[in-house]
């Protein structure tokens, strides 16, 4: 069984900036691609981005290119996501997700899901 758990999230001015952490129950981290997403009221979700299990590559949406950064550190088998000049726009609940795909750019290979965080940027 898998559980996921994110935390971080919380209200922040835009041109802020949070890191959401999320810790993954699992044995090993180390052969699991890891993601983010995100949905907004009224939206659908959103794939942010991803990380291969190495961490050697990385995958972001073209909104969050350059202000996000996804990092993981496997011996803590956590994986974050750093966002820098946040913007009204980014609000949403934000969720950690696992996929034994060795790719992690492939949003529907996405099985477990945490239970995300709440991000809001006020303008």
């Amino acid at each position: 069984q898998v559980q996921l758990v994110e935390s971080g999230g919380g209200l922040v001015q835009a041109g802020g900036s949070l890191r959401l952490s999320c810790v993954a129950s699992i044995r090993t981290l180390s052969s699991v691609s890891m993601g983010w997403f995100r949905q907004a009221p009224g939206k659908e979700r959103e794939f942010v981005g991803g990380i291969t299990w190495s961490g050697a590559r990385t995958y972001y949406t073209d909104s969050v290119k350059g202000r996000f950064t996804i990092s993981r550190d496997n011996t803590n088998n956590t994986v974050y996501l750093q966002m820098n000049s946040l913007k009204p726009e980014d609000t949403a609940v934000y969720y950690c997700a696992l996929t034994s795909d060795s790719r992690a750019d492939r949003p529907s290979t996405y099985d477990y899901w945490g239970q995300g965080t709440q991000v809001t940027v006020s303008s």
